[in-house]
């Protein structure tokens, strides 16, 4: 595990996003932008600005109120509804949360700053530009001083965001994964496997589970030593990763040397394919294990269990019932995966 590197706020100038029609205005702003060291975007429409936003991410966006294609109230709008899609749309398969509220949503998109500037100065305006989302507003003719003044502060607001967001992701890292493998870790699969509980009752819907254990690991462990296992481990931990289907499933590191898969939505029929795929990928693998009794490579054992859960049964049952399987599956014989009957 890298610590929070992955979750660093970049060091690159601020970049500022200028959507106005009027070329001179746009000069003006350029300059004075660029003399504070920011790179500077600029877009002639509100629809421009919409693209550019999406492909450029920038830091503010100034925005005029009055343009042609579309004026910079209803760009204002729609740059709202770009925010609250991504953070929804957004992968987290770590995350055992219910999800972001409109609350949330609200507060994490202040701290995109939008400044509109434009030559409108009613009351009316200025209240429809904070209705739509504008984080400040200036008129022109612009006072420059004033303009960079503002500019600076948002940025800084923005900024103190991005460092506390980078380094809440880091800590939530810290706490979902497991620092080995890189897979979630087992506090990250109780949260997972009790919130597609609750969710899959409510569409009453298959979950399937895999718990997967390597076979004879503490012989590998005794014979090759440790830094061999945990390389081992991380091997293996990867085609697990590879072979799960679909976004929604988990691999976690169980405990040890045992892993597991949740899948929601999936029967019993997905399941038997995810395991066959998973032994496959590990048998591929040749990892050499003389210390194995069933094999000269590393292989898995594995137990397979599918419930449809209801409010009268618990993601207990189903663990429990993977785990039956995964006992059959080494007294068995082993290298082999088994379905809970």
């Amino acid at each position: 595990m890298s610590g929070i590197s992955p979750f660093s706020v970049s060091k690159q100038p601020p970049l500022i996003l200028v959507a106005d029609d009027d070329k001179t205005m746009r000069v003006l702003l350029r300059k004075a932008m660029e003399q504070e060291g920011y790179r500077v975007v600029e877009v002639n429409d509100g629809k421009q600005c919409l693209d550019a936003y999406e492909a450029l991410k920038p830091d503010i966006v100034l925005l005029d109120a009055v343009m042609p294609v579309m004026d910079g109230f209803t760009c204002c709008q729609e740059l709202h509804k770009i925010a609250i899609n991504n953070i929804i749309l957004a992968p987290a398969p770590f995350d055992t949360d219910s999800g972001f509220n409109n609350t949330m949503i609200s507060k994490m998109w202040e701290r995109t700053p939008i400044l509109m500037i434009t030559c409108l100065d009613d009351e009316e305006s200025v209240k429809k530009a904070f209705k739509v989302g504008a984080t400040d507003y200036v008129t022109k003719p612009i006072n420059l001083t004033v303009f960079r003044h503002r500019l600076r502060e948002l940025l800084k607001q923005a900024q103190v965001y991005k460092e506390l967001k980078a380094t809440i992701q880091a800590f939530h890292h810290l706490a979902n994964v497991d620092g080995l493998t890189e897979l979630a870790n087992r506090r990250c699969f109780d949260g997972y496997l009790n919130n597609q509980w609750i969710d899959l009752i409510q569409k009453e819907s298959p979950l399937s589970m895999i718990l997967c254990d390597i076979d004879f690991f503490k012989f590998y462990n005794d014979k090759y030593g440790h830094p061999a296992g945990d390389v081992c481990l991380q091997k293996v931990g990867a085609v697990l990763s590879v072979k799960a289907q679909k976004h929604q499933d988990l691999v976690a590191r169980y405990g040890g040397e045992e892993f597991a898969v949740i899948m929601p939505n999936t029967p019993a029929s997905g399941a038997v394919h995810v395991a066959a795929a998973i032994q496959a990928g590990i048998k591929d693998l040749q990892i050499v294990h003389d210390g194995s009794a069933v094999s000269q490579y590393v292989t898995l054992s594995m137990g397979m269990a599918t419930v449809v859960p209801t409010w009268e049964s618990s993601p207990l049952d189903l663990i429990v019932r993977a785990d039956k399987a995964l006992y059959q599956a080494k007294a068995g014989g082993r290298d082999r995966f088994i379905s809970s009957s």
